[in-house]
């Protein structure tokens, strides 16, 4: 199905990153701050993050709560949060959650009639505002590049909070845009598509934290839980 930016499937060249050149102060900073340190304070107009250091986001259709919670337990503690029907939660080690969590699923598949989505991120970071929240979150991609060579795929960011202060469709193009000049660079060009991906690079805000995780076509298909679009 075609995205709202109007891509289906297109490979990009460098004389097409436009999104990235449109703003060089801002990149400037990502150069001379590589990871984006935060300074750890929070603007009166952001949500801080609700939770303390989640690395694992849950969502409801329904208000199932309470029965999520019980089915969570023995990898972690499930917390709401001030969003509807979100909660969020820490575990030891997010891979090894996934593959257990997924094998619940396919033994008892009714586990999905009280949550929608349970998706483990990779990496996790707190960030100040919508330039700190993009350097930090450039730099986490840029690392994954050689994950995604000669792959299509694309950046899919899922913002709770923070309305008017982060614009999700340019998020999600500016690192669009940085994962394909990477990888033009690198010689192993990558292609943008919507339509059955090899990849998607999921990012979930909740407040002031961010969570990223990168899901293979096989990924998604064995783990219909990941609220990948």
């Amino acid at each position: 199905m075609p995205d709202e930016r109007g891509w289906t499937c297109a490979l990009f060249g460098a004389a097409s990153l436009t999104g990235l050149r449109s703003e060089p102060e801002q990149m400037n900073r990502c150069q001379s701050d590589v990871g984006g340190m935060s300074n750890g304070k929070t603007r009166p107009s952001e949500h801080p993050s609700p939770s303390g250091a989640w690395n694992v986001v849950v969502t409801f259709a329904e208000r199932t709560f309470g029965e999520a919670r019980v089915l969570l337990a023995k990898w972690g503690k499930l917390q709401r949060t001030q969003f509807y029907n979100v909660s969020v939660m820490s575990v030891a080690d997010p891979d090894l959650f996934r593959e257990e969590f997924a094998a619940a699923v396919r033994d008892q598949p009714g586990i999905l009639n009280s949550v929608s989505h349970v998706t483990a991120f990779e990496r996790t970071f707190e960030f100040s505002d919508a330039a700190d929240f993009r350097c930090q979150a450039r730099a986490i991609i840029l690392e994954w590049a050689p994950r995604l060579a000669q792959k299509s795929f694309h950046v899919r960011l899922h913002r709770r909070g923070l309305k008017g202060i982060i614009s999700t469709p340019a998020e999600e193009r500016l690192l669009d845009d940085a994962l394909l000049e990477a990888l033009t660079a690198a010689g192993t060009p990558g292609k943008i598509c919507f339509d059955d991906p090899d990849a998607i690079v999921l990012i979930e805000t909740v407040g002031n934290r961010a969570g990223l995780a990168l899901h293979t076509r096989r990924d998604l298909y064995q783990k219909p839980f990941i609220a990948a679009d």
